[in-house]
């Protein structure tokens, strides 16, 4: 595995620079910045069972090959993957992957909304209306646009308001929220993101033994320790992120 803890360069931006964040010294979390520096829930792997090491391993090690997708939709939704997880530098989570793999495997959700198509159909045609918006901006694809477009469409998209063409055959707030499900189910499922958020992972066989709140000394002794204590809230509504 690539030792990610040597500094990375990382270009101004208009949004969120996580070089505000402390920069991770054990484990791998993406971009190597986060709240949890010293927590790495891979050292913790001796204390789980031999099916979720491998299947939690397998997630840092061995990422699915793109099946569902073609090359085009896959140029398309993997900087869309990428933005909509403000990872903008390596080390990145490879949420598309994830995402394919369950499109490929057809393992949904087992629901779908009346108006809308299958929940592969919804992401062909938003790799689709995503191009759509780049050409009005003057490129060929999604890919080809600045960062900044990129955001730009990817905030018009959460806000419902991309119309026309392709987006006239969907309800685009419910293809958001699809998107969206599958995006933070792939991301919140990876081992780097534990790392991020303090998550210990898997209790199973230790168990816990502690009450579960720490600010009177109940944090179980395998769990991240926070080392930001902004309040992240209120601080993305400060710098007028939401």
């Amino acid at each position: 595995m690539a030792d990610f803890r040597e500094p990375h360069h990382l270009p101004s931006r208009g949004t969120f620079d996580p070089n505000r964040l402390p920069r991770q010294r054990e484990g791998v979390t993406p971009q190597m910045h986060g709240r949890y520096p010293d927590h790495d829930v891979l050292s913790q792997t001796d204390h789980w069972d031999e099916v979720t090491r491998r299947v939690v391993l397998d997630r840092v090690d061995n990422p699915p090959s793109i099946r569902f997708f073609d090359e085009r939709e896959r140029a398309t939704l993997a900087p869309f993957c990428d933005r909509l997880t403000a990872q903008d530098i390596e080390p990145r989570i490879p949420v598309l992957s994830y995402v394919d793999e369950k499109l490929y495997e057809n393992s949904g959700d087992g629901y779908q909304y009346f108006d809308m198509p299958s929940d592969q159909e919804t992401w062909r045609r938003v790799a689709r209306g995503l191009d759509d918006e780049a050409r009005t901006l003057g490129v060929a694809s999604f890919d080809e646009l600045s960062e900044h477009h990129q955001l730009q469409i990817c905030h018009r998209f959460a806000q419902g308001e991309l119309f026309g063409g392709v987006w006239a055959t969907l309800n685009v707030s419910r293809a958001f929220s699809l998107v969206m499900r599958y995006v933070c189910a792939a991301f919140y499922a990876h081992p780097w993101s534990w790392n991020e958020i303090g998550f210990g992972g898997p209790a199973y066989p230790r168990g816990y033994a502690a009450f579960g709140n720490p600010e009177f000394g109940e944090r179980e002794h395998w769990e991240g320790e926070e080392a930001f204590e902004s309040d992240p809230v209120r601080d993305v509504r400060q710098q007028g992120l939401d």
